[in-house]
């Protein structure tokens, strides 16, 4: 008998729902209570799970008895201070949406959790979990011969409308480098198994949300990028990003290039955005190896069920089917703290170096 695993979810909106549905995927768990403040969002969530208890806060929501963990869905800005007051209550397992922090003085308090919670923490970095991006890290190594160079594309629609538009302010998101980007930064670490020492950005607002004004102030997120990260084993990376290129066949590309050859994954966008009068293509990984000058192309399906369970490729099921185990104590935590913490960092990075056009060492 699997042990049932209760989930308290902290933030029901867009993001907090797609954890919903894909936790009702993985036997014996379910989101049995839930808090959100804004009510069209907490009226939405009662429909789409009408047994689960709505809690008044996240007080009200940890004096309940019968919880196993917590997954954070809140907006980026509060994320480190619900842990702060998480862990002063009644620490539990967490599943944590990206990015850790947004206000480089709450690095302290993710430090403080490094060394003191009491229980696993995952951050949700769900691109690691896209079945062909998973191949692709799965297969990196052997393919390249040792990645010298990695480029991640990404190429997509603008930002979606969040409650109360907090994503249309830097100080909210943490600006998009941090946001949006974190995924990225963290997939490099993640593939090359090392850690950044220098980053240069060039990075602007140029389309995207320019007229937008919300009680007086004007959005003033980014919305394309270029980034260069050095790594200290002597590979390097770049983040090529534009949020203003919704009909892009691919949504995500990654490139990695070694001494043995050079291997690329295409992954396209979530289906609901997919142009009706054309099939969405399936992802793609592509191995060229150096010698034999041949090419293997290979399809990598998502199973359809998952495609309309989120909008990321089934990744956030399987992060869910990975997490749960870590909630039974059969697992440890994939993504960690230090993890979280170091794609924020490189986000910031990345933000200080476009802002003041000099590099900005790590």
């Amino acid at each position: 008998m699997l042990k049932k695993c209760n989930y308290g979810l902290i933030g029901s909106g867009m993001m907090g729902q797609e954890h919903i549905r894909n936790v009702a995927l993985i036997d014996g768990a379910e989101v049995t209570a839930f808090f959100e403040p804004d009510m069209t969002m907490r009226d939405i969530t009662k429909a789409l799970i009408p047994y689960a208890v709505a809690a008044t806060s996240i007080q009200d929501l940890l004096s309940i008895d019968d919880l196993d963990a917590l997954i954070i869905a809140s907006p980026n800005y509060l994320h480190a201070r619900q842990l702060a007051e998480i862990s002063a209550v009644r620490p539990l397992p967490i599943l944590m949406e990206k990015p850790l922090f947004t206000d480089p003085a709450d690095q302290d308090i993710i430090d403080l959790a490094i060394g003191e919670y009491p229980c696993p923490i995952w951050v949700a970095m769900e691109y690691r979990f896209m079945p062909p991006i998973a191949r692709f890290i799965d297969e990196v190594g052997q393919a390249t011969g040792g990645v010298k160079m990695l480029t991640i594309r990404e190429h997509r629609f603008p930002f979606l409308q969040k409650v109360g538009d907090w994503n249309r302010f830097n100080q909210n998101s943490g600006g998009t480098l941090v946001e949006k980007c974190c995924h990225f930064f963290d997939l490099m670490r993640h593939i090359l198994q090392d850690d950044p020492v220098r980053v240069l950005a060039s990075c602007g607002q140029s389309v995207n949300h320019l007229d937008e004004v919300y009680d007086g102030e004007t959005s003033d997120i980014w919305d394309n990028a270029f980034v260069i990260v050095d790594f200290a084993g002597g590979a390097r990376a770049m983040l090529d990003l534009c949020m203003f290129a919704e009909g892009s066949r691919y949504q995500e590309e990654l490139s990695a290039v070694g001494p043995s050859g050079k291997l690329e994954v295409f992954v396209p966008g979530p289906e609901r955005f997919w142009p009706q009068n054309e099939p969405k293509p399936v992802p793609q990984l592509i191995r060229s190896p150096r010698i034999t000058k041949s090419r293997d192309v290979i399809d990598v399906p998502v199973d359809p069920n998952l495609l309309t369970s989120g909008d990321h490729n089934g990744a956030t099921y399987y992060q869910h089917k990975r997490f749960v185990e870590v909630v039974r104590g059969t697992a440890l935590p994939e993504v960690t703290l230090e993890d979280g913490k170091w794609a924020v960092r490189m986000g910031m990075a990345a933000q200080e170096s476009a802002l003041t056009g000099q590099s900005v060492s790590l």
